[in-house]
């Protein structure tokens, strides 16, 4: 098999691997290991598959990149990054989406923050990060990897929709009506004011922190300088 061939197959796998669990599957497993052992077989499916996906990407033979990349266009993805960051760690508190006793609870608050901005922050912080990489690795591999990722991403997130409706009823039904799917679509069609939308502290300093945290250990670990550390060393 060549290496594209294989990376295609194993993108196939993470996906439907992913979506298979999440949906078909999640309801039989987690009723005959429970929700956290169910949670355990996930999380370890998910690392068998993406470690092979990874490994394929970095196989695929080196090739010119399919457009320049300038100043610019590192500008432009560093920012997306950091938004990216901000956008997941303002997902981990008070999140609906998020499996939790207290996710109808937290479905009947206005939503504040990145979700006032999209009801998927996580999913969509993946997104972008899969996006800023091809942004600035234009090659066929890379843009087969950051594809995958942010096909999962985003259509994993239409699932969950459905799912979250099925197990939450009205709650979720309610949280949806008063959110987005797609970031900022509220504020620009005036349902929603813009000050909403203005990150929570640990969203935003967190986000930060993490934004630098690893655009350095991009560089620690001896792959391309990121964010700013390209331009300050």
């Amino acid at each position: 098999m060549n290496p594209m061939s294989l990376l295609i197959a194993t993108a196939v796998l993470f996906v439907g691997s992913h979506l298979l669990l999440s949906h078909p599957l999640r309801d039989g497993l987690a009723s005959r290991l429970g929700e956290r052992g169910f949670q355990i077989v996930y999380s370890i499916v998910a690392f068998a598959t993406f470690i092979p996906l990874v490994q394929a990407c970095r196989a695929t033979p080196p090739e010119p990149p399919l457009w320049a990349v300038d100043d610019p266009l590192w500008a432009l993805a560093t920012l997306i990054v950091l938004f990216a960051s901000i956008l997941f760690m303002g997902s981990l508190i008070g999140n609906p989406a998020l499996p939790s006793p207290k996710a109808a609870l937290a479905a009947q608050g206005a939503p504040r923050g990145v979700f006032a901005i999209t009801r998927h922050p996580m999913m969509w912080g993946f997104a972008l990060w899969a996006f800023a990489h091809a942004l600035v690795m234009p090659r066929a591999g890379q843009i087969v990897l950051s594809a995958t990722i942010g096909f999962l991403a985003l259509v994993g997130s239409g699932g969950q929709d459905a799912k979250k409706a099925r197990l939450m009823g009205d709650a979720w039904r309610q949280w949806s009506a008063r959110t987005s799917f797609v970031p900022f679509v509220r504020q620009m069609a005036g349902a929603a004011p813009w000050g909403d939308a203005i990150p929570r502290g640990h969203a935003l300093f967190g986000g930060i922190l993490l934004w630098l945290a690893a655009t350095w250990g991009h560089g620690a670990l001896g792959y391309m300088a990121a964010g700013i550390w390209r331009w300050i060393g």
